[in-house]
């Protein structure tokens, strides 16, 4: 599957990711050590994280970086 990030909000791709997972929000966030308030808060927007954070949840859960430059 993949996406264009563009098209979507930050909080939008962390659940997008969160879905591929197949995850619940408590089950995500004990693979990125992190609360499933912390993961809730991710995903509404009311918390922002680093993009830091979110290649280590992409590395963690087998998703691939692309940046690609038209």
């Amino acid at each position: 599957m993949q996406l264009k990030a563009n098209n979507y909000e930050p909080q939008e791709i962390i659940k997008i990711i969160r879905e591929w997972t197949e995850l619940t929000q408590a089950d995500f966030a004990k693979t990125i050590h992190r609360s499933r308030k912390t993961v809730e808060a991710y995903e509404y927007g009311k918390v922002k994280f680093s993009f830091e954070m979110f290649l280590k949840i992409c590395k963690l859960h087998g998703i691939e970086v692309i940046i690609h430059k038209k």
